[in-house]
């Protein structure tokens, strides 16, 4: 067989490193020429395309970002751009590409898929909306980030006795508000996949302050609109001072867990076993525990289930 090839794509998420360790040792484990993409799918047009080996991923389990660096490529959403870039890796002799990224990534890939390349997709995003796995890779470290800044921001909320929104990523998936909230005591936590009422809000938040509870945290799904405007309408119903704090790409920087790692080791082990046993055009994915192989399309078919009893019990605890 020709090369394997392996990118990260798309916004980057803390253990793409561990999968990239994990797909280079795999395939130098049984004897495979494996070559990086550097840019994700930028690379393959710009030939940024060079020889890994085992020396090449020392020491990098435990770093954040991707040593292959990242990108979102607008050609790859052009009409011809696909076709272009299977023309591209047959010249460069890569019989299959793996990659590493989120929902982008993975339509990425079916382009790609269509137009004759072999793939296979592996979930990494913190906002953990690859629907077709339980978990994508780096989505337990945004977590804790998060939950560690809602405890820092809870200090000075309780000094101040004021309200504090605080905004986490996720697009249009709310699990990192929602995990992060329950996780973090939140009094309320705001998402795109449950309807709320700002008025709602403020009373729950004015029946605490009654029964004692001077400070309160709301966290906010950023696919649920401006957090700044959230404040401003809380504030104008409650007439407590509420600031907002937006905690960014902090979410999607340092080293990862122990969960992501492991969970990052055995997908890229996986992925490059699927090639090599020529199980293609396929994701990797983790539900219920396990780790399963789903052909792409069945893949972006799946639609995101929101826990909605986690919901709810993150509701009744926070009275």
């Amino acid at each position: 067989m020709g090369r394997i090839a392996v990118l990260t794509s798309g916004g980057d998420a803390p253990g793409m490193n561990a999968a990239l360790r994990a797909v280079v040792r795999t395939a130098v484990f049984n004897d495979v020429s494996i070559c990086g993409i550097e840019h994700g799918y930028r690379g393959i047009f710009d030939n940024q395309i060079r020889a890994l080996d085992r020396y090449s991923v020392a020491d990098i389990i435990h770093k954040g970002g991707t040593i292959l660096y990242t990108d979102r490529c607008l050609v790859m959403e052009t009409e011809n751009g696909p076709q272009n870039a299977a023309e591209l890796l047959h010249k460069y002799d890569i019989d299959c590409l793996i990659v590493i990224g989120g929902d982008g990534t993975f339509h990425g890939a079916q382009a790609l898929a269509r137009c004759g390349i072999k793939v296979v997709a592996v979930p990494a995003t913190i906002d953990n909306d690859v629907s077709c796995s339980d978990r994508a890779i780096g989505f337990d470290t945004a977590l804790n980030t998060a939950i560690e800044a809602i405890g820092r921001i809870r200090d000075t909320s309780s000094s101040h006795n004021r309200i504090n929104v605080v905004q986490v990523m996720g697009r249009d998936c709310g699990d990192l508000a929602l995990y992060s909230g329950l996780a973090g005591g939140a009094e309320y936590i705001l998402v795109p996949e449950m309807p709320y009422d700002i008025n709602e809000v403020a009373a729950k938040i004015m029946k605490g302050k009654e029964k004692g509870k001077m400070h309160s945290i709301v966290v906010f799904a950023e696919g649920c609109g401006d957090a700044k405007e959230i404040c401003t309408a809380i504030q104008n119903v409650t007439d407590i001072e509420t600031r907002a704090t937006i905690l960014g790409y902090t979410q999607r920087g340092g080293a990862p867990t122990a969960f992501d790692r492991i969970l990052a080791s055995r997908m890229g082990e996986m992925a490059v076993e699927m090639v090599l046993r020529g199980e293609v055009n396929h994701a990797v994915c983790y539900r219920g525990g396990e780790y399963i192989s789903m052909p792409l399309d069945e893949a972006l078919e799946c639609t995101h289930e929101f826990d909605t009893k986690v919901y709810e019990t993150a509701m009744k605890l926070s009275v």
